[in-house]
């Protein structure tokens, strides 16, 4: 299913991922990038979008902290990377934190075609129309049917969904893989989840015409990196630092040596 050595082709060409991120977490998001070997960019300005875009590996859309020009900037970055066969990840967090927030990230899909779609359960829920149970933007709901929401979500918008949280699920809404590992502290950094879309544009740009492999590939090198960070870490600061860390030092040998915490469940 994966790319054969996704992280050297990562780091040997050091693709331009283009983050449109959020003010929470553009820091976190932009050195991630770096320490897997990418090379970020986080241009926000809608009038330099289709340029930026058609330079990238990889655009990766997250809608926290959004704005009428932060959309519109979407909009236009992601347009751009579908006319060039770029990939796109949408990262639409807090969907159903607001029906402003809902409806602007409707209209968004209707016009940019996402390959990949990173969601919590909470947000899936909104983005199919149901109780989203959401509490700012972060996800409350019992993660019940969990696999089959992931599956019809990613039917409805033609992309590969990750479902990311205690297990992360990856589907193209006909395969389900499961992704298991990680640790229980990393709800105690904010924006872990803005930081595997970033990862899923990395893996992306290395594999384009692969995005499950992608997906699930990156959700595998973040459980990694949540395991190995969290062995000795005091507290979140140490955590967050040492992610960075395991980033930078995590190999396609380690993964493959993991593969066996990807199981296909459906």
């Amino acid at each position: 299913m994966a790319a054969q050595a996704p992280l050297a082709r990562i780091r040997a060409a050091h693709p331009l991922v283009h983050c449109i991120s959020n003010i929470v977490t553009a820091n976190d998001c932009a050195n991630l990038a770096l320490a897997v070997g990418a090379s970020p960019m986080m241009a926000q300005a809608p009038e330099e979008m289709d340029q930026i875009a058609a330079l990238a590996g990889a655009v990766v859309l997250n809608t926290g902290t959004p704005d009428e020009a932060k959309f519109a900037a979407a909009c236009r970055a992601g347009a751009a990377a579908n006319r060039c066969g770029t990939p796109v990840v949408l990262d639409p967090v807090g969907v159903g934190a607001s029906a402003w927030r809902l409806e602007h990230i409707g209209a968004l899909l209707k016009e940019v075609r996402p390959a990949i779609v990173r969601v919590n359960y909470g947000e899936a829920a909104a983005l199919l129309g149901l109780e989203p149970a959401e509490h700012g933007v972060d996800s409350l709901a019992a993660p019940q049917n969990a696999a089959a929401r992931a599956a019809a979500l990613a039917q409805r918008l033609g992309a590969v969904v990750l479902l990311s949280g205690v297990e992360d699920l990856v589907t193209d809404g006909t395969v389900v893989l499961r992704v298991q590992g990680g640790n229980d502290r990393m709800r105690m950094v904010t924006g872990a989840g803005c930081m595997l879309s970033v990862l899923c544009g990395a893996f992306a740009a290395a594999q384009p015409d692969a995005p499950l492999a992608a997906a699930a590939g990156a959700s595998l090198f973040w459980k990694l990196c949540a395991a190995r960070a969290g062995q000795d870490a005091p507290g979140p600061g140490t955590l967050r630092a040492r992610l960075m860390d395991c980033a930078a030092a995590l190999t396609d040998e380690d993964l493959t040596a993991a593969r066996g915490q990807i199981e296909t469940i459906q």
